[in-house]
């Protein structure tokens, strides 16, 4: 009689546990369904906070690269996205100076970068020329790469100057790299400003013109005056040409 009344509590004792575990699972499968929409709203507090932008202006953000914006364009940044759908003035006017803020941080962080870079080339091979191997990547060195001998061409789009001048540059026949400024990185676009201003695909294929997106370069040499712009470096410093 006692060992079926042990063997009862025994029973009871396990089935409880059992059922006391099952619903502790699921509660905990659904907490994180829970949170979830807190994580999300932190996340993209944080990201318009890295922007400089509102969280209102976020949201408008995430809402135009789900609309045909996103679709041409899916790798625009808050600040252009914005910048091109502004409603008004004001609204464009404020998303260009905090671009062009955001631009200064970066060019900023790469030429002091640049800077460390230098001094730990110094300090560790001073005896050593550096040099860019065909094909190397910009891991190579974070300095501009093009060959003292040639000239590195900034141009902008919508720009007849600089039209003219790369127009006049590939008559002469000479070896040049252009760089377009404001290209996003956009390779469609680049293409289509070669295109537009008639750049010889014989002497892009031959390596006489190289196309490049400028990347922040421009900027980053400090020169003064707009573009179009000629630059040579000349005794290891980026100089305009007139």
């Amino acid at each position: 009689m006692l060992r079926r009344d042990i063997t009862r509590l025994l029973i009871s004792a396990l089935l409880t546990g059992g059922l006391a575990q099952a619903a502790d699972t699921r509660t905990s499968a659904t907490v994180p369904g829970r949170e979830q929409p807190i994580a999300i709203e932190h996340s993209d507090a944080q990201q318009a906070r890295d922007w400089g932008l509102r969280a209102e202006e976020w949201t408008r953000y995430r809402e135009l690269m789900r609309g045909p914006l996103g679709v041409y364009s899916p790798n625009l940044d808050p600040l252009t996205a914005l910048g091109i759908e502004a409603r008004t003035d004001e609204e464009r006017r404020r998303y260009a100076e905090l671009q062009v803020q955001a631009e200064a941080a970066r060019v900023e962080k790469l030429l002091a970068y640049q800077r460390a870079y230098d001094d730990a080339w110094q300090r560790l091979h001073p005896g050593l020329q550096r040099v860019t191997l065909p094909g190397a990547g910009a891991a190579a060195t974070p300095a501009m790469s093009t060959p003292p001998s040639r000239a590195a061409v900034f141009v902008k789009d919508d720009c007849p100057a600089c039209d003219a001048l790369v127009r006049r540059l590939q008559a002469d026949g000479g070896a040049f790299d252009l760089y377009l400024v404001g290209s996003r990185a956009d390779d469609a676009r680049l293409r289509a400003w070669a295109r537009r201003i008639g750049i010889d695909p014989a002497r892009v294929q031959a390596r006489t013109i190289t196309l490049n997106h400028d990347a922040g370069r421009w900027l980053s040499l400090g020169l003064p005056g707009d573009l179009p712009a000629v630059v040579r470096e000349v005794n290891g410093q980026w100089q305009r040409q007139p």
